[in-house]
This record gives structure tokens, C-alpha cells and sequence, in this order.
């Protein structure tokens, strides 16, 4: 095996870990998401005509892939990932094996937007139960969702090498996930929005994710696919550049 691929041992690590606490992991990184998508798609949409050109429940519905991504990949980076630096500090143990902070800090990236994927893995598959998708193209959603996984997770790996405590992730959670679930187009279309919305919409990654998702469970066109491509992986491995700098000198 070579070196560049010594961070699967922290991934095989944090998901045998995980597998002894299936049950609750299941409960709150996807129930949540698939509860948003049967309560508003069947309540609200049931109210609403069209939404972009689109049968709320089906508009909503690719949406909310992304958002269970999202949700999923950022919870496993921010609480879980600063469990083991901090509380636990099994990150300090595994330096003890040949192995070094890259190792840990992708292994935790890849495993992050791993679960993540899971999460989008089970909203589309109650999708093409409901007959919502749209052709084999929505298989190429996966890569999607795993990218979508690892921007998200670089971001919050960010953010846990740099908080003293739990309470710093209620700030995150709140002045940028929320704000950018309700104006990244999972919800209504982002035309509706003021203009200057608009333009900060456009940069964001759930945006970004949200119409690749979109276009390809629906069988719709994508326009700027490869931009949108392009900047969801460059906030990626930016956020997993950043991280790695910031956990080794947290751990020196």
C-alpha cells in the first residue's frame, strides 16, 4: 500500500465505530431530511401549483438530496470529528502509528462525505420510489453527492480545527447553513430573491450542488454543469488544504 493511501485506515476506523451506533446515526442524519421532504412535499405542495416549472414535490425532492449531504457530511466533521480531536483525542493516538495529520484529516474528509452520500443515497432512493426521477441519468447524481460531500466537509473541518468547544458549531449552523438552505433554491427558485441575493446564491456550494442534482434526477438541462462542477471542488480542496494546515499546527 502507498502512503497516499494510508488515510483509508481512518476511514475504516470511523465507520466500525459507526457501525455499532447504526441505529441512532440513521435516526438523526437521515430521518431528519426525509421528514422535510414527505412533510412539505406532500403538505405544502399539495397547496402550491408549479414551482419552477416543476410539481413542488418533485422541485423539492432534488433539492432536498443536497441538503441531506450537506447535513449529514457537516454534522460528521464538526461534532464527531471534534469528539475524536478533542474529547476523545484519538486523532493524538493514531499519530502514534506510522501515520501523519494528512492521513487524518483526509481520512476524516473522505469518511465525512461518505455519510454524507448515504444520506443523499436514501432521499433519492424514496424519490425513485415515488416515481419522481427521471431516467438512468440520476445515477450520476452519486458523483454529485459525493463532491457535494466533500465540500461540505472541508468547510466544517475548517471550522473544528478552529473552535475551543461545541458551542462555536451553533454560530456556524446558524449564520451560514441555515441562510444558505433558504436561498440556495431547495426550497422555492433563487429568481424570486432580490437581485443582490441573488448574486451571493450563485457562489454558494449548495447552490451549485442543488442545480447539478436537480437537473440530473429530473432529466432536465444544466447550465454551466462544468462550473458548477469546477467551483464544488474547489471549495473541496480548498477546505481540506486549509483544514490540514490549521489541525497540524492545533496538534503541535
Amino acid at each position: 500500500m502507498t502512503d497516499a493511501l494510508r488515510f483509508r485506515h481512518v476511514v475504516y476506523r470511523n465507520y466500525r465505530v459507526w457501525r455499532k451506533l447504526l441505529a441512532a446515526s440513521l435516526v438523526g442524519n437521515l430521518l431528519d431530511p426525509l421528514f422535510w421532504l414527505v412533510g412539505l412535499g406532500f403538505g405544502l405542495g399539495s397547496l402550491l401549483p408549479v414551482v419552477g416549472g416543476l410539481p413542488y414535490l418533485e422541485f423539492l425532492g432534488s433539492g432536498m438530496i443536497c441538503y441531506g449531504v450537506m447535513y449529514s457530511a457537516s454534522f460528521e466533521a464538526l461534532w464527531s470529528a471534534f469528539a475524536r480531536l478533542k474529547q476523545q483525542r484519538t486523532w493524538e493516538g493514531i499519530l502514534h502509528a506510522p501515520m501523519t495529520v494528512t492521513d487524518i484529516v483526509v481520512g476524516e474528509w473522505v469518511w465525512a462525505a461518505l455519510k454524507g452520500t448515504l444520506s443523499g443515497v436514501a432521499i433519492l432512493t424514496v424519490m425513485a420510489a415515488l416515481g419522481l426521477v427521471h431516467g438512468a441519468a440520476a445515477l450520476w447524481a452519486l458523483p454529485v453527492m459525493l463532491l457535494t460531500g466533500l465540500a461540505f466537509a472541508g468547510i466544517a473541518l475548517v471550522i473544528t480545527a478552529l473552535a475551543k468547544s461545541y458551542d462555536h458549531f451553533v454560530y456556524y449552523f446558524t449564520l451560514f447553513i441555515t441562510p444558505m438552505m433558504l436561498v440556495s433554491g431547495v426550497f422555492f427558485p433563487t429568481a424570486q430573491l432580490p437581485p443582490a441575493v441573488q448574486l451571493v446564491a450563485h457562489v454558494l456550494p449548495l447552490s451549485h450542488a442543488t442545480q447539478l442534482a436537480r437537473g440530473l434526477v429530473l432529466g432536465r438541462p444544466i447550465d454551466g454543469a462544468v462550473g458548477h462542477i469546477a467551483a464544488l471542488m474547489l471549495i473541496a480542496v480548498t477546505g481540506v488544504t486549509v483544514a490540514r494546515a490549521l489541525v497540524a499546527r492545533r496538534l503541535r
